[in-house]
């Protein structure tokens, strides 16, 4: 808003930007992306290690990890969120058409919400599996439903697909960045460096 007039002004700039996130967004942003990934990367694996039951050892390690990994995003999300409701995103440059404007906001929203949804499902079925939650070690996460097998299965589909949504999610996003960097050239990637 202009101190002056009080009318709200535009989310929208010139063609070329150099307003950058907050530091502290970046930060939340690169740690929150380095941990999905790893934990994409665990979560593929998980059921390929050479040797490994869901009862060895080895795959409960595993297991213990990829948890304790996705309550970590979880809890880096809701900061995430937290920080973006008191700073506000830098804005947008006025030559990006509204429809793309419309779907970034979109992409973000559906980012939030799987980075929300996806670590309270791999809880919810670890849970309903009868198994403790535990985050790297410190302490276990309490139960808040009792095991139930059918929703233990419902879980870990429900958990499975959106951890598959999200990775689709992070293409679109990746794809938008591919294109602001190489075609249009408008300076929107160099916002979160």
């Amino acid at each position: 808003m202009s101190p002056f007039n009080k009318v709200p002004t535009p989310m929208l700039v010139p063609t070329r930007i150099t307003v950058s996130y907050t530091r502290t967004a970046k930060v939340l942003h690169w740690l929150v992306a380095l941990f999905i990934l790893t934990n994409f990367v665990i979560g593929l694996c998980m059921e390929h290690f050479p040797g490994y039951t869901h009862t060895s050892p080895e795959w409960n390690g595993i297991l213990f990890w990829h948890g304790s990994i996705g309550a970590l995003v979880l809890w880096l999300a809701v900061a995430r969120i937290i920080w973006r409701k008191s700073h506000r995103p830098p804005p947008l440059p006025a030559s990006i058409p509204r429809w793309q404007v419309r779907m970034a906001h979109g992409v973000h929203g559906l980012l939030y919400l799987a980075m929300l949804v996806l670590p309270l499902s791999g809880y919810a079925h670890r849970v309903a599996g009868k198994h403790a939650v535990n985050f790297f070690g410190l302490w276990n996460w309490p139960n808040l439903f009792a095991p139930n097998e059918s929703l233990r299965v419902l879980f870990g589909t429900v958990h499975v697909s959106l951890a598959f949504g999200l990775a689709g999610l992070l293409v679109l996003h990746f794809g938008a960045v591919l294109k602001h960097l190489v075609i249009n050239r408008d300076g929107v990637v160099r916002r979160m460096f």
